[in-house]
């Protein structure tokens, strides 16, 4: 593995940096990685996909891509279990690159396995929540693609399985392969995502930094460039900062600065919280539920939580996942566990049991998905779900004019009704005081 070094570490609770800024730095950063990582091949990047566009990932990929010149550069998004993107999010994504530069990364086919974690160790470092082996398992571009650096690009914020989205994660679950995401994401949900939300260092961030220490030398050097991403006072997205480098501490950096800007914590709990989930990103559950992970430690028991999502028209990114959520529904833990521990069908599919507990509020608060047309009320029923009607429930709460956060607005009998509105669950995480508790 490529030797521990910082090469940016710009940010803050209050900077806002520019595009201009944000090329300057990375062009700078990359040049000097590349120089470092002493060969003379292509280079592979690896952004984000379309979910997080806001992420600043696609222009930065855009500009390894360019900066790659002679040598030549492979974009392949790091899609993990997601759909892949299509012609035209590819290009709103990562303007000015041609179709023939990306690669669609397969989840269930063309990976290969760096190694195993025992199950001994992967039981001890979770604490006893799992007992199994885990497979480091990347995209087979990486280890026999003749690549002389690796790119790792995205965004740092709070996440629902390893507490901190990105670095490693990107790596062995981004490009991952059916096992090592099935098994590190039930390790965490097994182990109880209200344990890890927000957190640097949790069970399964130590899975993916244990893989990587042991099996990263299969692969090219990695040279992680991450972003943090918040909110001006206009509600305006803003680049808190950009960090970059071979090994863990252009992670650290982000993480200590995401916990400051991404994390959001009420002094009381939120009777009614509305989320709007935007068209363009969210047409799953799979995605769409990050409206319950990200607000379910601020929500109060029996309160009701209203996800308004225009784009919805099936609930799994692919046939399969689908029909698990269907079959199953978003039920309690304790119920999903039994039933996995049980069913054959659901035990060899332990992804889609992690995200049927994640997606549970556990009998504490009702959620009320109101769908487009792609989805219907016996639909959003069949999974454990309240329906809602879309169009009465964007008359009322209108997301064009409502603020992030605390709004009054015309109660149905008469008065104001207060609610906590969340316009893109995806850039942070919501929690009352009492819930979130310390965190280092």
């Amino acid at each position: 593995m490529k030797e521990e070094r910082l090469y940016t570490a710009e940010g803050g609770a209050d900077r806002d940096l520019s595009g201009e800024d944000l090329n300057d730095l990375f062009s700078a950063a990359f040049s000097a990685a590349r120089a470092s990582a002493g060969k003379s091949g292509p280079v592979l990047i690896l952004p984000p996909d379309s979910t997080r566009i806001h992420s600043r990932a696609g222009l930065l990929a855009a500009s390894a891509f360019a900066g790659a010149g002679s040598r030549g550069a492979v974009i392949m998004p790091a899609l993990g279990t997601h759909a892949a993107m299509s012609a035209a999010e590819l290009s709103r994504m990562f303007p000015g690159v041609p179709n023939d530069a990306f690669r669609v990364h397969d989840w269930r086919n063309g990976i290969v396995e760096l190694g195993r974690l025992e199950a001994d160790w992967v039981e001890k470092t979770c604490e006893g929540a799992v007992r199994y082996d885990w497979p480091a398992q990347v995209n087979r571009l990486l280890a026999d693609g003749g690549f002389s650096l690796i790119v790792s690009i995205g965004q740092v914020v709070p996440h629902e399985v390893t507490g901190m989205a990105n670095h490693a994660k990107n790596i062995l679950v981004g490009t991952g392969g059916k096992e090592a995401i099935d098994k590190s994401h039930y390790a965490g949900a097994c182990y109880g995502m209200e344990r890890v939300m927000g957190r640097t260092d949790t069970p399964v961030r130590a899975l993916f930094d244990e893989g990587m220490r042991r099996f990263g030398g299969f692969l090219p050097p990695v040279f992680y460039v991450l972003t943090v991403m918040g909110r001006r006072a206009d509600g305006a997205l803003a680049v808190r900062g950009l960090f970059a480098g071979f090994g863990r501490e252009c992670f650290e950096r982000a993480a200590s600065l995401a916990r400051l800007v991404n994390v959001e914590t009420l002094d009381e709990p939120v009777q009614k919280a509305v989320v709007y989930l935007d068209p363009g990103e969210y047409r799953s559950t799979w995605l769409g539920n990050k409206a319950i992970y990200r607000t379910r430690m601020a929500m109060a028991d029996g309160g009701e939580l209203v996800v308004m999502a225009p784009g919805l028209e099936r609930f799994g990114e692919d046939g399969g996942i689908d029909d698990l959520i269907r079959a199953y529904g978003y039920f309690s833990a304790a119920g999903i566990k039994e039933t996995a521990a049980k069913e054959k069908r659901l035990g060899e599919n332990l992804g889609a049991a992690a995200h049927l507990i994640h997606g549970s509020s556990e009998g504490r608060f009702t959620v009320r998905y109101c769908p487009g047309p792609g989805l219907s009320r016996k639909d959003i029923e069949g999974v454990g779900y309240e329906w809602g009607c879309l169009d009465e429930t964007l008359a009322r709460y209108n997301p064009q004019t409502l603020r992030p956060g605390w709004n009054d607005v015309n109660g149905t009998g008469g008065g104001t009704e207060r609610i906590f509105f969340v316009p893109n669950p995806a850039l942070g995480l919501w929690a009352e005081k009492r819930r979130f508790g310390a965190r280092e």
